[in-house]
């Protein structure tokens, strides 16, 4: 069986869905679930889930990560997935897990990725630029924002009328639907 932190920011509800979706899984389990903010959402949901947390120093998380990588290896962890994690992945956690670490990202790679494109940033950009469609992208993780390898993206129309707010519906109702399987899959490949 595969053991999964899931790192997030904040309210958590891709996590939620993740949890959920292998709450009775004889092949993956969600051992821990790792925060930046310590009034993190996500940090209530895995106190009501009963799986274990840890909330990161940005200074150690950014320095050596020593005890961010003695925690990882204390819970046994196999892989990493993102699920709205705001930070930076650092050299040393990607050098740790190879290819094995992958994030979700709300709009279709290339377009709207980089820095500073997240959530309603990402929305109001493809909104303003009058896309008529938009996705989610399903990568690998690398030492840059949204550059690591595509493994699966979908995608949905939009209207005229759609403003970032039905915009973002619409993407969370594709990363709902697709992340934890393709979670599974990449998973269990390896």
């Amino acid at each position: 069986m595969k053991s999964l932190a899931i790192f997030a920011s904040g309210r958590g509800s891709n996590a939620q869905n993740i949890i959920r979706y292998f709450r009775q899984s004889k092949s993956i389990r969600i051992r821990l679930i790792v925060s930046s903010h310590e009034k993190a959402g996500v940090l209530d949901i895995a106190r009501n889930e009963g799986i274990p947390s840890l909330v990161l120093d940005k200074k150690e998380y950014y320095g050596s990560g020593e005890s961010l990588v003695k925690s990882l290896t204390d819970y046994q962890i196999d892989g990493i997935v993102l699920a709205g994690f705001l930070w930076l992945v650092p050299t040393y956690l990607i050098e740790n897990y190879p290819h094995a670490i992958i994030n979700i990202h709300p709009a279709l790679l290339p377009k709207y990725g980089g820095k500073g494109m997240y959530g309603m940033h990402v929305h109001e950009a493809v909104w303003k630029n009058k896309e008529n469609h938009t996705g989610i992208t399903i990568h690998e993780v690398n030492e840059r924002y949204d550059e690591g390898k595509t493994l699966f993206q979908a995608t949905c129309p939009l209207s005229p009328q759609d403003l970032p707010e039905e915009i973002a519906r619409k993407v969370h109702e594709l990363e709902y639907a697709h992340y934890p399987r393709v979670i599974e899959e990449y998973f269990n490949s390896q």
